[in-house]
């Protein structure tokens, strides 16, 4: 699999993935042979590239839920643009509301972990898709911190519109991704700010859900280095740590177009260590709602070898149970005699940036009585700690 730019696709170039158009019909199947026409629609839809397999390569497993996700996102995508659009000129898109209802619902009522995705981005998409990724982690942020619906969708509003300042932001800036100088820095908080201030200017003569205005005030300015940190009620600093959670998630994980993003694991080990900036109870929640060590996971290890997840760990995601490859054993992660000599340094990942799935070695390891015993035994505990 790899990533063509648009103005280097060719006929006869498989998909690796679907393609919708704005409302979510689909217009090209997975596996399809693109055609000048197709490339045409492409073009047409301002993508700067699309997933393509190698001629005799096969079609990677996705689940369906996994499909409807990328074609949730897509939507949202062109109906948030729409929004920002709108905003621009000093209207609010009709689409808005919808869109936050939409995804509260959707994301902010699931209980179960999901297959967090990010589309691939350039500067000229950056701003639709990164908010839209913040919006669909916040809502299961929220929801796995018990928050009430009215608080999940003023979240979600402000994760989408708390990002209309990268409309000013210097598009060498963000080609660099999350690897900023301080004078960076600066120019992307003075931009937020510029952004926090059209909103304000509009909140009068618009329809925003309650409080969200004074939501994207705090989470922004609590950042500045010029302006004090303004007052704010315990929720409002609980879902600005939501926020900052969530977008540097987004910010590590994301595939851009001009660098490669750390992994799931790697971005959590940095968000634990930065404890001064981000809320460890946040970080927790957020490691409840997306899978960072699935099941069939292939994965580094500290000791140079390789192994296979079996089970997820849901009271610790670097702690799972795990095949060990070099000897076809299998190691409990959560026992801290085993975790003193052995521990995951990182995941494999896919060249769409997906977490490797290695079905096959799980199908193939025939586990004896003993272990089959103790793989049952250690996913009925863990799975009693998932959230409700």
């Amino acid at each position: 699999m790899q990533f063509v730019r648009t103005e280097f696709l060719k006929p006869g170039m498989r998909l690796a993935k679907p393609i919708y158009n704005k409302s979510g019909v689909l217009l090209h199947e997975r596996d399809s042979k693109l055609t000048d026409s197709a490339i045409n629609s492409i073009h047409n839809f301002g993508l700067i590239g699309i997933y393509v397999l190698e001629p005799a390569e096969p079609l990677p497993p996705l689940s369906e839920e996994d499909i409807e996700f990328e074609k949730k996102q897509t939507v949202y995508v062109f109906q948030f643009k729409e929004t920002i659009d709108s905003l621009l000129n000093g209207s609010l898109s009709e689409k808005f509301n919808p869109l936050v209802e939409d995804i509260s619902l959707k994301f902010g009522t699931l209980k179960h972990m999901i297959n967090f995705s990010q589309n691939m981005r350039s500067p000229d998409d950056y701003l639709y898709k990164h908010g839209v990724s913040i919006a669909i982690l916040s809502a299961m942020i929220t929801r796995v911190l018990n928050l009430n619906i009215r608080h999940q969708k003023t979240c979600v509003a402000a994760a989408l519109l708390s990002n209309i300042g990268y409309n000013y932001v210097p598009k060498e800036i963000l080609n660099k991704g999350a690897w900023l100088s301080e004078n960076d820095k600066n120019t992307i908080q003075h931009a937020m700010e510029k952004g926090y201030e059209l909103i304000r200017k509009y909140e009068n003569k618009l329809l925003f859900p309650p409080d969200m205005t004074d939501l994207i005030e705090y989470y922004i300015y609590s950042s500045s280095t010029e302006h004090s940190k303004p007052q704010a009620y315990k929720t409002t600093e609980l879902l600005s740590d939501v926020l900052k959670v969530a977008n540097t998630f987004d910010q590590l994980t994301a595939m851009n177009i001009n660098h490669m993003p750390l992994s799931e694991v790697t971005a959590m080990k940095f968000l634990y260590a930065e404890r001064s900036k981000y809320n460890k109870k946040v970080v927790d929640a957020l490691s409840k709602c997306i899978h960072i060590m699935p099941k069939g996971a292939s994965v580094d290890l500290t000791t140079g070898d390789k192994a296979i997840v079996l089970e997820e760990n849901h009271d610790d995601f670097m702690k799972p149970l795990i095949l060990r490859l070099v000897d076809n054993q299998i190691y409990d992660l959560s026992d801290p005699k085993i975790y003193r000599y052995i521990q995951i340094s990182d995941l494999m990942k896919t060249m769409d940036n997906r977490i490797k799935i290695d079905k096959e070695t799980l199908k193939q390891f025939v586990p004896d009585p003993r272990i089959k015993a103790l793989a049952a035994k250690f996913k009925k505990e863990k799975q009693n700690t998932q959230p409700a």
